[in-house]
């Protein structure tokens, strides 16, 4: 595979990086090992200090690590900076928290001859990342941040559009202190990757992407026995019930769909909308996207960015086109596109019935799928009529009604009047076929360590 940074909003190739040697890949294994175990006994004060150490050097440098986000793959710069931002914040996050996050849990037990029981958190080794290319910074450091801080070393092998990204993961490392070793990124081709996901100093494997990926990756790694998180994609409902506040909720489901130009695994694609004010939020809805406006992304009037290739733009019009074909409607909404770059009009889709395949699948764009529910219930029906389980939101005024509604929608995540939301202090993962496991706050820092049961039991106890 070529690891290449083309610009999308112009089309140029700027850098092309080589494929990493087998040799390459053999000393980065070494020295991820041999760091490992002089790392794994560091204090967690001293890997506090490195992880307060990058989230320093982010907020110093934003702008600089902000223009490579949108350089590679078009986000708006604007977007960039809340990325950078977002990803010091994480840094920061398990700086101030893994200490507190990995202590000793005592266990209750029954009886004084039951002896003492404690579970301790030990690192297990090398953790192998294996992220997208949406968000080059964020999906990185919320693999590496717990991880290191909890005693692992960690590998990266980046997606292939965003190798300056990658390589500027490891310099923010490096300058931060870590020790030689203990990240890396390789631009490794297929084979490498089997061979070092295969290497019994892994431990672990986490995958951001996409449905196929992730089952290849999972099976390669349960045939080693290595255990892996999945966060792969997703087709989040936007239930809309009667009482929402229109004019609020029409400015969310604008921005759900469109921030990082619809290229979100948690985007709000599926707007599900109850009979009683469905037409009303199609015509605000409509109003709403023909408001936002594409251009360079360096541009802070543009609002709407280019899509991340130009192939990413002919895989949308191939999804697009089958759907119309099994009977779907599109509304293109006429916005001017530049002369450039990797751009989609957007599209609302509507007449998805239920035997249009399409309804089941995950448009990596600015393609809105609107389904028209008749009341509260047929709405749930219609959100859990899905492969997906990554993340949902549901607009109402009355919170409680809200919150029961949540319970009832098959995902990982659900927000109350916000589209799926991303921070530092949040969990972050779903179920279905959108993967398993969870990143960020305790859960994604214990994903990967062995807890291990102590148990001092008196010697003359009974079995």
């Amino acid at each position: 595979m070529a690891y290449a940074t083309v610009n999308p909003f112009t089309g140029e190739e700027i850098k092309v990086f080589p494929n990493a040697t087998d040799e390459e890949v053999k000393i980065a294994l070494d020295e991820a090992h041999e760091t490992f175990l002089s790392w794994r006994k560091t204090s967690f004060k001293e890997r506090a200090r490195v992880m307060h150490a990058a989230a320093g050097i982010l907020r110093r440098d934003i702008e600089e690590y902000s223009r490579i986000l949108t350089l590679e793959m078009g986000k708006l710069i604007s977007e960039a900076r809340a990325e950078t931002e977002l990803t010091a914040a994480i840094f920061e996050y398990y700086a101030i928290n893994a200490e507190r996050l990995l202590e000793s849990e005592g266990l209750p037990v029954q009886s004084k001859e039951e002896g003492r029981a404690k579970i301790i958190h030990q690192p297990l080794g090398i953790i192998l990342a294996i992220e997208p290319w949406n968000f080059p910074f964020y999906q990185v450091a919320r693999i590496i941040a717990p991880q290191l801080s909890a005693g692992n070393t960690t590998l990266l092998k980046h997606a292939s559009n965003v190798p300056q990204s990658a390589a500027a993961m490891e310099r923010l490392m490096i300058e931060a202190g870590l020790p030689k070793g203990g990240f890396r990124n390789l631009f490794p081709t297929r084979d490498q990757l089997a061979t070092i996901i295969a290497d019994h100093r892994v431990r672990g494997v986490a995958l951001t992407g996409s449905e196929g990926a992730g089952g290849k990756v999972a099976a390669q790694a349960g045939a080693a026995l290595k255990k892996t998180t999945m966060e792969l994609g997703g087709s989040d409902a936007f239930i809309v019930l009667e009482d929402a506040d229109l004019e609020k909720t029409v400015k969310w489901a604008v921005f759900g769909r469109h921030w990082n130009a619809g290229q979100v695994c948690v985007s709000a694609k599926r707007m599900i909308v109850v009979d009683k004010v469905y037409d009303e939020f199609v015509k605000r809805y409509r109003e709403g996207v023909a408001s936002l406006k594409m251009g360079d992304p360096m541009d802070p009037a543009t609002t709407l960015a280019p899509l991340s290739s130009q192939g990413a733009v002919e895989d949308l019009k191939r999804q697009l086109a089958e759907a119309i074909e099994h009977g779907a409607k599109a509304e293109e909404i006429p916005l001017a596109v530049p002369n450039t770059g990797a751009f989609f009009r957007p599209v609302i889709l509507t007449g998805l019935e239920g035997d249009n395949p399409a309804r089941l699948w995950e448009f990596f764009g600015p393609v809105s799928m609107l389904f028209r529910a008749k009341d509260e219930a047929d709405a749930i029906r219609i959100a859990n009529d899905s492969p997906y389980g990554l993340g949902g939101s549901v607009f109402t005024r009355d919170e409680e009604r809200g919150e029961e509604v949540a319970k009832q929608i098959e995902t990982g995540m659900v927000f109350i009047n916000h589209p799926t939301m991303v921070k530092a202090d949040l969990p972050f993962g779903g179920v279905l076929r959108s993967g398993y496991g969870r990143e960020l706050i305790g859960l994604g820092i214990k994903e990967f360590v062995n807890a291990k049961l102590i148990d001092v039991v008196d010697i003359d106890a009974p079995f």
